[in-house]
């Protein structure tokens, strides 16, 4: 909506403050500026509100609003005075008013800072979180134009709006004065109001799934009259699921007298079936589909889920098509899985949903399963269902123009039927909202990735969203900082889902490996220590091994104290006649099952070679009820009897928050409750693979999983000892000064001193160089430096260039110094192209560089590195995301895999790490303070025994990018 010519030319229409949000109920609304067009909406809203809302807003009776009150709540000058306002279906819902004032409360403009505040909500939406939302937009809107409070009079009777203020998570005081309760609430956000803020956009959001794949009532829009089509499909599919609530199929094209079509009411508009309709699935041409929109939101539909094609995907054209298909749906409070999608499964009891394209529908179980692709949906759905998983839910988002990933991690977080959240992405349209949310899902459930369309460079077709450059490696290394299992591929995720869905944690990389193949074995023990595991010894049974053979030995090495986890090798028996007997699967299944059953909680693979039945039989289970949560109790280790066989540990009663399956690395079973006696067990699942890289592919995301989770259950922390050597508040200013009054979008690059001087306000000090222009200057240089000396070049293509012969090093005199710079310019060219500078040596070390970055769609990346070719050539570069805390920084400098030559490789003596852990956190503390600092380059940074030298820096500055993660709550618009 744009401004009208009566508009304060000078403050034009702030399109950026329009925002569409969830509320509360899991419904959409949107938040825009009032504008004079708005002055028919303003007085059909307050008619409809009551006359004790009314009272509460002016405090006296106020049935309508005069000419002149509407001139003023619809004239804005958008810095002084700003209306905001509440929409659905184009209508006002809620609208919030500040004006600024001064000391005295009366009118004012800047330098005045603070403004006083009043919210008025339609009853009928009373209670869906209209105000809590449009305080975080009022407030985000308040600071933008240098406004830091906020005062407000509210009536003591106004229960519902002091806890709006109460609950916001400001700094606020209060007072009781001439019978009205005065507010003045603090807009700089805080720890709590952040809390807050992200509190309640898990619940709207997770509730706004819910909504989707819960419904009382689901309407298949274009379903076909004849067999076949994709309507008459979807609509098969929910009733062969047995889909608890009601069913309606709607055509225009339905005959007027047509009752049903497969026993369903038939309609030829949703219009026409005069009971609500919680989800409807949209199963026509894209052309129609904005008329079926309209029919919905007017009729009272919660969600859609969008079938047809024909949008992002085809273009230019079909992207527009796209946003207006959103634009649509949310301005009637609705949310869209799609378009282009698969479909959604829910195999909750309650529900029975299908309203998928699946031609199989999968068993109920405990993971749930998100994915871009319809093609790759239909793969995973098949393997699962071969290897006897189970699933919770199942969404095929196609373009997922509106509900993403990010929506299913909020609900999965508390979602009770979900252990195990597997997610196929083929891009991220919030990557620092998805690591924040996946790393809070994750500390409760494994979440599985597979990201596709990694190294294009670009979005699938269909995916309207911010392309991130930074290459895929550093993307792996921040999801598994967030605690996300990254695998590669399909097979992986799935191999990975099954093992965590009904297996316990294992408690560390110790494995036994026991089995009839020697060979099938040894191939186990190597993949181990491919992995990174800790293998013993593989136990051959010999072929002659019975099921009882192998029940005991499972027996005997879940008992045993030094292992964390367990691989069964089994291959077919050979009888007397010389032919194998792979008959016997289910009996050897029994087996296992049972030993597995009675042992301590410990994670157990099976990898076969054409076993029949046995795959089968071990995925069979009694029951798929989630462990309860008594059972998922961490516990440091098992106890352990006298014998040496490990004993269930006890559990305090009570009721606990549900985990993921095997926070146990030790369990208590399901049968055995505290204090009474263990009954027969109860057999589960146990995860079987036809190739011993597989199995332990799987087992080794299971162990450094288990050991993220142990470490982020005590979460670092940044050390005090910094901010006493930092100057935050003197870096701003001087960050202010370099940028200017009007700063190039585009940004500029530091000078040397520039660089060195804003760094040292962060404690980072760069040792001195001195240009060199000619030799007399370079010999100057060196006696104020003091010998021994280098002699580098500074020209971009030799920068850091040791291999071209630019850097001379340990010069002694003036003798070795003018002899140097006499071949470096033979060498390389007249000393104007090479630029030279001189700089006293550094103490002996290993040569590391630290950067960070800024991208525009993950966020502040710190990463670190050997410099030279371990990371330019061989990639060799650790990341974390920003701000990183002191484990994070003693994890970067650790998980390269040259690390050891920093910590004492081949008998040299171990670097200074706590220096450069220091260092890196001093980095990353500078770029989480100031924003505009968008790349930082320490390089080369020499670690020696005692101390670091930072011999070269470069520092970018810009304007800061816009951070949506830290402002208030808002659905992406693609």
């Amino acid at each position: 909506m744009q401004p009208t010519p009566e508009q304060s030319p000078h403050h034009a229409y702030p399109d950026h403050w329009e925002a569409d949000v969830v509320l509360r109920d899991g419904g959409t609304a949107r938040i825009r500026p009032i504008t004079t067009d708005d002055a028919e909406r303003l007085v059909s809203f307050y008619e409809q509100v009551s006359d004790e809302s009314k009272y509460y807003r002016f405090f006296a009776p106020y049935p309508r609003l005069s000419a002149k009150d509407v001139h003023r709540f619809t004239h804005h000058d958008y810095v002084d005075r700003v209306g905001l306002a509440v929409t659905v279906g184009g209508e006002f819902i809620a609208t919030v008013r500040y004006d600024r004032i001064d000391a005295t409360g009366r009118p004012a403009s800047a330098p005045a800072d603070e403004a006083e505040v009043a919210f008025l909500v339609q009853d009928a939406h009373q209670g869906r979180g209209v105000a809590s939302a449009l305080l975080e937009h009022i407030a985000a809107v308040a600071r933008e134009r240098g406004i830091r409070r906020f005062a407000a009079e509210v009536l003591p009777a106004n229960n519902k709006m002091i806890k709006v203020f109460r609950d916001a998570g400001y700094t606020q005081q209060r007072s009781f004065e001439d019978g009205a309760v005065h507010l003045t609430l603090d807009l700089e956000p805080t720890a709590e109001s952040l809390a807050v803020q992200r509190a309640r956009e898990q619940r709207a959001e997770a509730r706004s799934v819910q909504r989707l794949i819960a419904p009382g009532s689901v309407a298949v829009i274009g379903t076909g009259r004849n067999p076949g089509g994709v309507g008459r499909t979807v609509l098969r599919n929910l009733l062969a699921a047995g889909f608890t609530g009601r069913t309606y199929a709607v055509n225009s094209a339905f005959a007027a007298d047509q009752a049903t079509i497969d026993g369903v009411p038939a309609h030829r508009s949703i219009g026409e079936i005069g009971e609500p309709v919680d989800l409807a699935v949209v199963a026509v041409p894209a052309d129609r589909v904005p008329e079926a929109v309209t029919d919905c939101g007017e009729h009272g539909v919660q969600g859609l889920v969008v079938l047809s094609a024909g949008y992002a995907e085809w273009g230019a054209e079909g992207r527009e098509r796209q946003r207006e298909l959103v634009r649509q749906a949310r301005s009637y409070g609705m949310r869209i899985i799609g378009p282009n999608a698969f479909g959604v499964i829910n195999n909750s009891d309650a529900v029975r949903l299908n309203a998928s394209l699946a031609p199989e529908s999968p068993a109920p179980g405990r993971i749930g399963l998100f994915t871009q692709s319809g093609a790759i949906g239909i793969a995973l759905l098949s393997g699962l269902y071969r290897r006897g998983a189970g699933l919770s839910t199942f969404i095929s988002a196609g373009n997922r123009a509106d509900i993403s990933g990010n929506d299913f991690l909020q609900y999965w977080y508390e979602d009770p039927d979900t252990d195990v959240a597997l997610l196929y992405l083929e891009s991220l349209g919030n990557p620092r909202k998805f690591t924040r949310l996946a790393r809070r899902t994750a500390a409760v459930k494994p979440v599985v990735v597979v990201k596709g369309a990694r190294h294009s460079g670009s979005t699938p077709p269909g995916h309207a969203v911010p392309v991130s450059r930074i290459p895929d490696a550093t993307v792996s290394a921040l999801m598994r900082q967030a605690g996300v299992i990254r695998v590669d591929t399909v097979t992986e995720m799935v191999d990975a889902g099954l093992l965590l869905a009904d297996q316990p944690l294992p408690a560390g990389p110790r494995i036994a490996i026991l089995g009839n193949s020697e060979s099938l074995g040894l191939l186990t023990y190597d993949a181990c220590l491919a992995e990174g595991l800790r293998p013993r010894p593989p136990r051959d049974l010999t072929t002659a091994a019975t099921p009882q053979n192998f029940r005991d030995a499972l027996a005997e090495a879940l008992a045993d104290s030094n292992c964390d986890a367990v691989v069964v090798t089994a291959i077919p028996w050979v009888g007397e006649n010389g032919e194998a007997e792979s008959g016997d699967g289910e009996v050897l299944a029994a087996a296992l099952r049972t030993a597995a059953a009675t042992g301590p909680a410990k994670p157990v693979a099976v990898v076969h070679v054409e076993i029949g039945g046995l795959a089968e039989a071990l995925a069979a289970a009694t029951s798929t009820a989630a462990v309860p949560p008594v059972a998922r109790a961490s516990a440091p280790a098992a106890a352990t009897a006298p014998t040496g066989r490990a004993v269930p540990p006890t559990a305090p009663a009570g009721p606990s928050t549900p985990t993921a399956p095997g926070d146990h690395l030790t369990q208590q079973r399901p049968d055995t409750g505290p204090g009474d006696t263990p009954t027969a067990p109860t057999p589960g699942r146990i995860p079987a693979y036809p190739a011993a890289e597989r199995a332990v592919r799987a087992l080794a995301e299971a162990v450094k999983y288990a050991q993220w989770r142990r470490q982020a259950a005590v979460p670092g922390k940044v050390p005090e000892f910094l901010d006493d050597t930092i100057d935050e508040a003197g870096a701003a200013a001087r960050i202010d000064a370099l940028l200017g009054p009007d700063p190039d979008p585009r940004g500029r690059s530091l000078g040397h001193d520039e660089a060195c001087e804003l760094l040292g306000r962060y404690g980072i000090t760069v040792r001195p160089t001195l240009p060199a222009p000619d030799p007399d200057a370079a010999v100057a240089a060196a006696a104020r430096l003091g010998y021994p000396v280098a002699l580098k070049t500074t020209a971009p293509h030799l920068r850091h260039r040791a291999d071209l012969g630019g850097v001379r090093l340990d010069l002694a005199n003036e003798a070795a110094l003018r002899r140097a710079y006499g071949e470096l310019t033979d060498l390389l060219g007249k000393p104007t192209e090479l630029q030279p500078v001189v700089q006293s040596m550094a103490p002996r070390g290993v040569d590391t560089v630290v950067r960070a970055t800024i991208d525009p769609a993950a966020g502040a990346v710190l990463s670190f590195g050997l410099a030279g070719a371990p990371s330019e050539l061989l990639g060799d570069t650790a990341h974390r995301l920003v701000p990183a805390t002191d484990r994070d920084a003693a994890e970067l400098i650790r998980s390269i895999r040259a690390a050891p030559v920093l910590f004492g490789w081949r008998g040299s003596a171990p670097v200074d790490s706590a220096a450069l852990e220091e260092l890196l956190l001093r980095v990353s503390r500078l770029v989480d303070d100031h924003p505009e600092v968008v790349s930082v380059a320490l390089e080369p940074v020499v670690v020696a025994t005692q101390g670091l030298t930072v011999l070269g820096a470069s520092v970018r500055l810009a304007p800061p990018p816009a951070r949506t993660d830290l402002g208030p709550r808002r659905l992406s618009n693609y």
